[in-house]
């Protein structure tokens, strides 16, 4: 993986960083030792809000039964799936590869204790379940080629255990291959941004914000396509209404307007996050890090943006469109479609159609005649 490295400093901190103030809080638990615990325990099932369309070709599974076993070479098994390998951990519980014994196809499953999110508080009002239950519900109503799918929910109401099935996407984050110096090159950083801005011009259009958009949740498949994954701090809204008052995912990414303790609207504050990882992916670092959070996020609100001279001219003035301290001036995904660094040797972002109606009239709204896209 190559890494970033902060400015004025020697420090290589990863993709995104490791430091307590670059990503989200996380807490370090043996799930091992908790395989067991809450079996028993009745829980209440996660149910989908019934006043929202459901953009899907295939609804996602649900399980309400849940088989823990071995299979004759000992590994665990979650009903037909066998476990192969950890491979991440989020901030409520890891992420565990499977193989599924029905299809032979891989899939990574997140696990999670519904008895130990439920106690475990994040706001005055909300706890960790609340976030998860989120999760669920908005990933229930969404599917597209630049978004993690959803395949099954495990959710038992006889055991603590409940389990989000996903596709597995084999490769690593936009910025975990090595690339050119300082960053992994404006073409490749070119192909990716196209099909970050298609998954989040759908999201927006379905009154979604996904509120962590950064490097290490941005997969790339095989084949080369962008998948948005984790979506344990977005929000869905009704009606346009995107205001929020909760902190954002990660201090790095996270925009002016959201660093003052005041509302902000979730959508324009993804778009910020964009330019983050744009100018992660083209220059290698982020923009503005600090010592500490009090001075990461006052350099954000204060410092203006650096950019080397040497920066193509046109990627230096989407980056300053990106990254505008002032929500209100700052570039529409509509803008960023059409920029001319964006469709450079590539052409408009293609279209794909969206499966339910109120999503195609926002889409119009938000991209005139280029509604949904895929960015390929």
């Amino acid at each position: 993986m190559s890494g970033f490295v902060l400015p004025d400093s020697d420090l290589d901190v990863g993709c995104c960083g490791c430091l307590g103030f670059l990503k989200k809080p996380d807490e370090d638990v043996d799930f091992e030792k908790v395989w067991m615990l809450g079996r028993g325990r009745k829980m209440a099932p996660l149910m989908l809000p019934t006043n929202r369309p459901i953009c899907r070709e295939k609804p996602v599974k649900e399980t309400k039964r849940l088989t823990l076993d071995r299979d004759a070479s000992g590994q665990k098994m979650i009903n037909e799936y066998v476990k192969e390998c950890t491979i991440g951990h989020g901030s409520y519980g890891k992420v565990v590869l499977y193989r599924s014994n029905n299809d032979g196809k891989q899939y990574a499953i997140k696990a999670f204790y519904k008895s130990r999110l439920s106690r475990l508080q994040v706001t005055s009002t909300e706890t960790a379940m609340t976030d998860v239950f989120r999760e669920v519900s908005i990933m229930k109503i969404i599917e597209h080629p630049n978004l993690i799918n959803l395949i099954e929910v495990i959710d038992d109401p006889e055991s603590d255990n409940l389990y989000m099935v996903l596709e597995y996407v084999e490769g690593s984050s936009v910025c975990g291959s090595s690339g050119t110096l300082g960053g992994i090159g404006e073409i490749t950083s070119r192909r990716y941004l196209r099909g970050i801005i298609a998954g989040l011009v759908y999201l927006h259009a379905h009154d979604i914000v996904h509120g962590d958009i950064k490097p290490d949740n941005l997969l790339v498949t095989r084949e080369g396509a962008v998948k948005i994954g984790d979506f344990s701090v977005s929000h869905a809204f009704e009606d346009g209404n995107d205001v929020l008052c909760r902190s954002p995912g990660t201090p790095v990414f996270t925009a002016p307007e959201c660093c003052l303790g005041s509302s902000y609207h979730g959508k324009v504050a993804d778009i910020w996050a964009v330019g983050v990882t744009l100018y992660c992916m083209t220059l290698g670092c982020c923009p503005f890090v600090g010592d500490s959070l009090k001075d990461t996020y006052d350099k954000i609100v204060h410092s203006p943006l650096d950019l080397p001279k040497e920066v193509d001219p046109e990627l230096k003035d989407l980056l300053k469109g990106l990254l505008c301290k002032d929500p209100v001036q700052r570039m529409t995904l509509v803008d960023v479609a059409d920029h001319p660094w964006v469709v450079r040797d590539c052409g408009s972002i293609p279209r794909t159609s969206c499966l339910c109606k109120s999503g195609s009239s926002r889409k119009e709204n938000q991209m005139g005649s280029k509604s949904d896209t895929n960015g390929t």
